[in-house]
């Protein structure tokens, strides 16, 4: 039998969704499953993104230019950008497929083989998968889950950066802990961008989930980086279309541009049904924001006190996005989640975590930390967090 690539045998598997064979099995058992493992929402998408789809007459479902439809390109720059301070033109952003392609494009064209990025720990897994691609290494920069993980001193930026340095990537505000970055914040890490000349990596793509009265800081607004700025960005979570499959890239750099335009030629078009329902989610009326703001705030608030009312538990309160990091009193939360999966059931129902430990570069890192994703509407929540804190009782693999 012929073999597989050693890159493909090391390729590392998402911690997000390894373990869905697991729930899939206890699913097909009868057991109801909580999903608070993966960040899809169930709130209601826009009506007009989905009546741009049924409304369509097309004759046939064609390719369209891979820079992306020039009537969603448009509206994106005119209608959402430059509506929230964001001042681009229409050249300087091409549509991906999702936000997870326009990160993995920024990485090829900032780095070379070999190259290092700056991250802060913890990040996204899947930027490991991305760097693991493309043989780039991530360089951590810890953060503190008693601190919040809040941005630690701006030194330790500098005391990161090597000759192989050639980006800084940041997800603001952060998955998977709600880490929201200040404007302070991200004015020294510009610094550090512009006196390295380095590339800044702006994984914006929960702009419109900040639970503090300061507004988001985009990257795109740091003065004098025009040049060093590539955000990526994407209407899965904004407008709740996670399967549309809808993200865009930007930058003021043209070079950058350019060579996005090459990988865009490479994949040919993103997906057309959902570039026309990104097209109607651009009429999304305030209000539509303003409650789903709202109920994010009720869900977090909910499950980060009921989740610091349970023995051993620790999290900290996320200022956005929809996820916290929690520290559970376990041997290792990947054994925990199986555990949970294939053994306990409460009523015949469990609750599916993610395991925290691939959102971490450094080894041994996050062995007890899980990310747990407010997702849920409260009802639910209540439920899936009774099967959490029975579960914690009854694992044999208990700390403390």
């Amino acid at each position: 039998m012929a073999s597989i690539s050693l890159k493909a045998q090391q390729m590392p598997a998402s911690a997000i969704r390894k373990l869905v064979p697991l729930s899939d099995a206890a699913k097909k058992q009868g057991v109801k499953v909580y999903h608070l493992n993966i960040g899809q929402p169930d709130i209601t998408s826009p009506d007009c993104a989905l009546e741009a789809v049924r409304n369509l007459k097309l004759r046939n479902v064609s390719y369209t230019n891979s820079a992306g439809l020039m009537e969603l390109r448009e509206g994106l720059v005119n209608k959402y950008y430059k509506g929230i301070g964001i001042d681009i033109e229409v050249p300087e952003l091409i549509v991906t497929v999702a936000g997870s392609e326009g990160v993995n494009m920024a990485l090829e064209i900032a780095c070379n083989e070999g190259d290092e990025v700056i991250v802060l720990e913890p990040f996204y897994t899947n930027y490991n998968t991305f760097a693991f691609m493309n043989g780039i290494n991530l360089k951590p920069i810890p953060t503190d889950i008693r601190k919040g993980f809040q941005v630690p001193d701006i030194e330790l930026f500098e005391k990161a950066i090597t000759d192989k340095t050639k980006a800084i990537l940041i997800c603001n505000p952060g998955n998977p802990c709600g880490t929201l970055y200040s404007k302070e914040n991200m004015l020294a890490i510009g610094e550090i961008a512009r006196k390295h000349d380095l590339f800044l990596i702006s994984d914006e793509v929960y702009r419109e989930f900040t639970y503090t009265e300061e507004p988001h800081f985009s990257a795109m607004n740091i003065p004098n980086l025009e040049q060093n700025v590539i955000l990526v960005d994407s209407v899965s979570k904004r407008y709740n279309l996670c399967g549309v499959r809808i993200g865009c890239i930007v930058s003021h750099n043209k070079d950058v541009m350019t060579a996005a335009m090459k990988y865009a030629q490479a994949r040919l078009c993103p997906p057309v049904l959902g570039q026309y329902a990104a097209i109607g989610a651009l009429d999304t009326p305030q209000e539509y924001f303003r409650e789903v703001k709202e109920e994010y705030i009720r869900r977090r608030d909910y499950m980060i006190d009921r989740l610091n009312s349970i023995p051993g538990v620790f999290t900290p309160r996320p200022m956005g996005a929809f996820y916290t990091i929690a520290e559970l009193p376990v041997d290792d939360t990947e054994k925990f989640a199986r555990w949970m999966l294939e053994e306990f059931r409460l009523n015949n129902e469990t609750t599916m975590i993610t395991p925290a430990a691939s959102f971490y570069k450094t080894p041994g890192k996050g062995l007890d930390h899980a990310r747990i994703s407010y997702v849920l509407e409260v009802p639910e929540m209540v439920k899936a967090l009774d099967c959490l804190e029975e579960g914690l009782k009854q694992y044999p693999g208990r700390t403390n």
